[in-house]
Order: structure tokens, then C-alpha cells, then sequence
């Protein structure tokens, strides 16, 4: 099954998402346990949300902001260096862009591989990597204005 959107991997079952539409965190892994057929041992995933209050401020809004095609480039990079480094089955990263309220969906990443230790140490490196590399900008809206947020910040 293709994911609408979406841009694959060579070599492995990898889905790179970039939308303003919200997801369902278990929609999505359920739709790549199925697409896995049976390879993998061990699926871990990670979704990312708004926080109300960011560096003792109320966070109201959270606008996310990137380049259509270079951010969906960084993230495919990011993937294929967690494949290569931990031979995943299958990967996922969905990222979400434009306005955003406190405990929205913002970003969901999930490795799959035959064993355990390397779908949690994939997982976590796209995550981090992602949230230091990847070309998105935050502003957050408070109650008396606006600030972006550096990136990688606010981890």
C-alpha cells in the first residue's frame, strides 16, 4: 500500500509525509505493521506534541514552517542513514506543518527491524536528528506576542 504523498526508500519500506493534516499515531503503525508482511520483530515509534508552555510561557499557537522539497530531501537522508546504520524493515515520518494548538499531532517517526534494540536506537536517532537538521521553523504564539524558536531548541 502507498501512502498518499508519500516518497519511498530504496531498499526498504520507508514513507516520508510532510502536511498539514492531522494523523493517527495508531492508524499509522498498524498501517506499517501490515506493510511490513511478517519481516519485522520489533516496531517502536515516537509522536511529538504541542506543549502549552514552552520555557515557562504559555504557548497558545505554534506555527511550523518549511521548504516544500528540501525538508522532504533532509528527511529522506535522515532515513537512509538510520537504515543503513540499523538495516530497518520499514520506516515512517510524518511531519506536520502550519498553525498548531497546545497538544496537537506534530511529528511521528517509527522504525521497524527484525530486532528490538535496532528499531529503538533507529527511532531514536531520526527523531533527534530530525529535530536538529531538518529544515522546519517554529513561532510560537503567547499571550503578548510572538518568538520563533531556534532550532533544535525547546527539546
Amino acid at each position: 500500500m502507498k501512502w498518499p504523498g508519500s516518497r519511498r526508500s530504496p531498499g526498504v519500506s520507508a514513507v516520508i509525509r510532510v502536511q498539514t493534516e492531522d494523523f493517527d499515531p495508531g492508524i499509522e503503525l498498524e498501517r506499517l505493521r501490515r506493510e511490513n508482511h511478517g519481516q519485522a520483530g520489533a516496531m517502536v515509534s515516537f509522536t511529538g506534541l504541542v506543549r502549552d508552555l514552552n520555557e515557562g510561557d504559555t504557548i497558545t499557537q505554534m506555527t511550523l514552517e518549511h521548504y516544500p522539497g528540501m525538508t522532504e530531501k533532509a528527511l529522506e537522508k535522515i532515513e537512509q542513514e538510520a537504515n543503513q546504520r540499523w538495516e530497518l524493515t520499514a520506516s515512517l515520518i510524518i511531519h506536520r506543518v502550519g498553525p498548531l494548538l497546545p497538544n496537537d499531532n506534530i511529528v511521528f517517526v517509527a522504525a521497524a527491524s527484525r530486532h528490538r534494540k535496532q528499531a529503538f536506537l533507529a527511532c531514536e536517532f531520526m527523531i533527534d536528528t530530525l529535530k536538529t537538521n531538518a529544515p522546519f521553523w517554529k513561532k510560537e504564539t503567547l499571550p503578548d506576542g510572538v518568538r520563533w524558536v531556534e532550532p533544535g531548541a525547546s527539546g
